[in-house]
């Protein structure tokens, strides 16, 4: 099976810039508080990194 993390929205998108907005759309994250699990691929990691300051990532 491959790996996955858990990510979780913990901070609000309302100062967030429009792309910041978008990543955390794209990522699957609608809501405050929602997580999502998806593949530890760098494509995942990346869009994290972007908006990391949002995020709390669970190994």
């Amino acid at each position: 099976m491959a790996k996955t993390i858990k990510i979780t929205l913990t901070k609000s998108v309302i100062g967030a810039t429009p792309a910041q907005r978008k990543v955390v759309a794209a990522l699957g994250l609608r809501k405050m508080h929602r997580s999502v699990e998806l593949p530890d691929t760098p494509v995942t990691r990346g869009a994290v990194k972007k908006a990391e300051h949002l995020l709390t990532v669970t190994e």
